[in-house]
């Protein structure tokens, strides 16, 4: 008996009847890559779409009897290559395991299994005033699950933090298949070691998420205010940034696009709106910024003093609606990059004080190697998204060679390899630089407490 056979056996005729367990030549081949670009070689032995946790367990079950490597895998809109599935593995697919079991006004919270849709659960929370706060730019397609898998960030981190901050508890099926349950519903609680924290930003590497507890807030009062300014050059934006925030502002967004993004971005949807909305479509930096809640006018009026003493043009937005539209724009820039080819999208974080020094680093890597790096930023938190775009299979040398100046530069910087993204496979060879030989160590250690046998998500995270 092969694995299959034996996983076949344990999920029972009918969800095998039901398609829970195929080996469809395409659906393998689709599984191989996510929206990083990166494709794994050689193909997975067989995917695994879980719509209950008894699936999950049987499938690492199996994968333990028979020494198989398990993949687990959301919506695939990853952008570091870690749920792609490598060859000989079984793809653990939980994005059918969709259902919000519970909201509770009362504790604001909810209880969602890891394929929820990030829109999805703010749909369902909206009529009772609460929202959940991490906000990928990919949240219409985005899966709740992938975001605690690789504690993703997105345009409200500056204000409400990342996915790691609005997870107070999880249900994790281990490498062998029994359960653990971490955290609790309480607001505080400090038994033991906070292993819900762990596994958030864990890549699958410990274990697999099937059930999430997870802080929603009210909604904040009264419309947002959004206002932009346009600067001549991004490191000017970068300073106006910083220095919103040094005037100890809290902007719900702050983004900034430089001069090759808003090109980009006209190309895409057309020079006229880019125009109309943000005053230009080229040559210059723009920078968003967006305030919620009982303040939002006042802090909005300070923001915009600040912006205009440091050589940018605001313009504040009519309404609410107009904000959105201002937003929508931002959240096209990597469709806009994905319709001319493939796009290696990267993800560094520096002290939001240095993300001048940052900027004129990307620009002169950008002229060093000869490529042109159009970046957008999470201004408000210091996470930049530098991104290549080339033709081919496989990334060009030079954009590596260009990448690996970038991750060295952030680093110097005191910053990091990956804000939001994840290390999965693309960043895995830089890691051991960013937390020293010893911390590494100590990681990979604590994988294999929980991962014996090696087969979660293996090569992954921790590997050359």
């Amino acid at each position: 008996m092969d694995v299959l056979d034996w996983l076949s056996a344990a999920l029972g005729e009918e969800a095998v009847a039901d398609g829970v367990l195929t080996t469809d030549p395409a659906l393998l081949d689709a599984a191989r890559t996510d929206r990083s670009g990166w494709v794994a070689p050689g193909a997975p032995r067989a995917i695994v779409t879980a719509r209950s946790v008894q699936h999950v367990q049987a499938t690492l079950r199996a994968a333990s009897e028979f020494r198989v490597p398990v993949v687990p895998r959301g919506a695939g809109t990853g952008l570091a290559g870690g749920a792609n599935g490598t060859d000989g593995s079984l793809v653990l697919d939980v994005s059918g395991m969709n259902t919000i079991l519970e909201i509770s006004v009362e504790d604001q919270l909810a209880v969602v299994q890891p394929g929820v849709i990030n829109s999805d659960l703010n749909a369902a929370l909206q009529p009772f005033g609460l929202f959940f706060a991490p906000d990928p730019a990919s949240k219409a397609i985005s899966t709740v699950g992938g975001n605690i898998a690789t504690n993703a960030g997105g345009l409200l981190c500056a204000k409400y933090g990342v996915t790691r901050e609005a997870v107070l508890g999880l249900t994790v099926v281990l490498a062998d298949g029994r359960i653990v349950r971490t955290g609790h519903r309480t607001v505080k609680g400090v038994t033991g070691y906070d292993l819900t924290a762990l596994f958030v930003g864990s890549e699958g590497t410990l274990g697999v998420i099937v059930e999430a507890t997870v802080r929603v807030q009210p909604i904040p009062p009264g419309e947002p205010v959004t206002l932009g300014a346009l600067f001549p050059d991004v490191r000017s934006a970068a300073e106006a940034s910083a220095r919103i925030t040094a005037a100890q502002l809290r902007p719900a967004v702050m983004e900034l696009l430089d001069a090759p993004s808003l090109e980009r971005i006209a190309a895409y949807l057309g020079e006229e709106r880019i125009r109309e909305a943000f005053g230009a479509s080229s040559g210059a930096a723009y920078l968003m910024v967006q305030f919620d809640g009982a303040t939002a006018a006042v802090d909005a009026a300070a923001a915009g003093e600040l912006l205009a003493k440091t050589g940018g043009t605001v313009r504040v937005a009519a309404d609410a609606e107009e904000g959105e539209r201002l937003l929508a724009l931002r959240r096209a820039f990597h469709p806009a990059l994905a319709s001319s080819g493939e796009v290696l999208i990267e993800d560094v974080a520096v002290p939001r004080s240095r993300m001048p020094e940052m900027f004129a680093a990307i620009e002169r890597i950008s002229a060093k190697y000869g490529i042109p790096i159009p970046t957008v930023a999470h201004a408000g938190d210091g996470n930049l998204h530098p991104n290549f775009v080339y033709t081919g299979e496989e990334v060009p040398g030079a954009v590596w060679d260009a990448a690996n100046d970038l991750f060295r530069t952030a680093i110097e910087l005191g910053g990091t390899l990956t804000g939001e993204h994840g290390v999965g496979v693309l960043k895995r060879r830089w890691l051991a630089d960013e937390v020293g030989p010893d911390s590494y160590e100590l990681q990979v250690k604590l994988k294999s407490v929980f991962d014996p046998l090696g087969i979660l998500n293996p090569g992954k995270v921790f590997g050359a």
